[in-house]
């Protein structure tokens, strides 16, 4: 439908447009939800490259990650009020316009303060652009396509942050670590063109009351507690006494924000959403499984590569592309697959793929695993995470009221976000503590006598001091230990795939209907 002078106007109903608009309306919105959340991922692979350009410490480029992290958490608690107060087609294009000029910021940055400024502008952008784009492409399909919509719109959320460190690596390594964040000015400026010129104008807006105080308290919560596992391995967790402030601040803040929503007229989030079990069971899959699980996967597959095969930047993004491929193409299957058989018994399905596929393949790997086979081993790990993401999502929104889908849609990407938070810090501390547990458990099971002979022996052959032998020694011992306690880390990982699993499990079980249902 058309206005008289040619702007697209959403019908009654959002999907009755014809194959071709739907196409046009998918292909902009996707462009952009793929843009910014590759960003999540690309710049982790630069953040060790920028100690020398920003004249800084590893500790200090982590803050270009973390700020991002804690800005676009921040931002989803608002999306709902501004989508419904202004459209999600403005919001969309002014998150698309937000995260694009702060993208050419950061690329001429010569300070860490500058990018840290600028990467927060991103991260709000971001956030803007996650949340439309995912109720947008949910609207232009019919009830009985939801899942292949989510199919979709997984290519995006599941495939590009996998992507990410081989788009970064080449990147890098070719041109230059500024262009990381120039490639997405073209863009980013075509998009705000294809959406102002093609995407269908809102036809409904709301006159909302926000309710400020429980939004500030829930965000101070909420940059507390990412704050807190960014920078607690770091700082010894709570034997720093900065961490445990943190924890203080994000108890009281959550706390003061429950009597918040308790004695306001306006809640920020409708909790009666919860009192569905298939929404609860939703959150938690979403937590643990797309959040706590998927999320230390991501982060450790490149650093395996690197780190413990020691590939270049641009060889460890291409080994990662190898199950991100399989990711892109089996989520639009899984979307067709919950259409034909349902939502539940898709996600079904997926959980048990990727929950043996991790705990099976992935321990495996190591130093000693050859290259082809560590990637082959990769691929049907992530052909289950291919399988998760949409049949999740559809049974998510299916069960929350039409009114309340972009709250159900907020809740669902704050809940991935920190549960990834939570489950990247773990991942660095198991990496950690398995790391040292395996160093201290070579040490004990060593012959002091048949070991100072050998050392001995290297140092006479290669005409070289003791203390370079065992400085040499020592590295070997830490890299060993490094290699073994990956299978710890990865089977750990695993484990809170199994947990998910349990909230799967919970969809099926049918509750007594209480005495007064009729």
């Amino acid at each position: 439908m058309t206005e008289p002078n040619g702007d697209v106007i959403t019908p009654n109903k959002p999907w009755d447009i014809t194959s071709k608009e739907r196409a046009i309306f998918s292909i902009i919105v996707m462009t952009g939800a793929f843009m910014a959340i590759l960003d999540t991922t690309v710049v982790d692979v630069i953040v060790p490259k920028l100690t020398g350009p920003l004249s800084t410490d590893m500790y200090g480029v982590q803050w270009i990650i973390t700020s991002y992290m804690v800005a676009a958490a921040i931002a989803l608690l608002i999306t709902e009020y501004l989508i419904k107060r202004f459209g999600s087609k403005a919001i969309f294009l002014a998150g698309i316009a937000l995260f694009t000029t702060a993208s050419f910021f950061c690329g001429v940055s010569s300070t860490l303060e500058e990018i840290i400024l600028f990467r927060i502008i991103q991260g709000f952008g971001e956030a803007l652009i996650m949340v439309t784009s995912h109720v947008m492409i949910f609207s232009y399909f019919p009830p009985e396509k939801k899942g292949l919509a989510m199919g979709i719109y997984g290519l995006g959320v599941s495939f590009a942050p996998a992507l990410g460190p081989t788009i970064g690596g080449y990147l890098t390594e070719y041109y230059n670590w500024r262009m990381v964040f120039f490639i997405n000015v073209p863009i980013g400026l075509l998009l705000v063109i294809a959406g102002i010129v093609y995407l269908p104008k809102d036809s409904l807006f709301e006159k909302l009351k926000f309710n400020f105080v429980s939004f500030l308290l829930l965000s101070l919560a909420t940059v507390s507690l990412l704050i807190m596992l960014s920078r607690g391995q770091q700082m010894g967790w709570f034997n720093n006494s900065f961490i445990g402030l943190l924890l203080f601040v994000c108890l009281i803040a959550f706390l003061l924000y429950a009597l918040s929503e308790i004695w306001s007229k306006h809640k920020l989030i409708d909790f009666t959403l919860f009192k569905n079990p298939t929404f609860a069971n939703g959150m938690m899959i979403y937590f643990f499984i797309l959040g706590f699980s998927m999320y230390q996967y991501f982060y450790l597959l490149p650093v395996y590569y690197e780190h413990i095969k020691m590939l270049p930047t641009l060889d460890a993004g291409i080994a990662v592309f190898a199950f991100a491929v399989f990711i892109g193409f089996f989520s639009p299957i899984a979307g067709m697959l919950a259409d034909k058989i349902g939502a539940k018994r898709t996600v079904l399905i997926a959980s048990l793929f990727y929950v043996i596929t991790s705990i099976t393949f992935l321990p495996s790997l190591n130093y000693y695993t050859p290259l082809t086979q560590a990637m082959l081993l990769t691929i049907p790990f992530g052909i289950g995470m291919g399988l998760f993401f949409a049949p999740v999502t559809v049974m998510v929104l299916q069960s929350a009221p039409a009114d309340k889908s972009e709250l159900a849609i907020v809740l669902m990407d704050y809940f991935r976000f920190v549960g990834g938070s939570f489950g990247t810090a773990l991942a660095t501390n198991n990496m950690e503590y398995f790391k040292n547990l395996h160093f201290l458990r070579m040490e004990e099971l060593q012959n002091i006598t048949y070991l100072q002979n050998y050392l001995k022996s290297i140092e006479e052959s290669l005409g070289i001091t003791a203390d370079q032998v065992k400085a040499i020694f020592m590295n070997y011992e830490t890299f060993m230990s490094y290699n073994y306690g990956f299978y710890n880390t990865f089977m750990h990982a695993g484990y809170w795939g199994i947990l998910g699993s349990i909230f799967v499990l919970l969809l099926f079980v049918k509750l007594k209907p209480s005495k007064d249902t009729k």
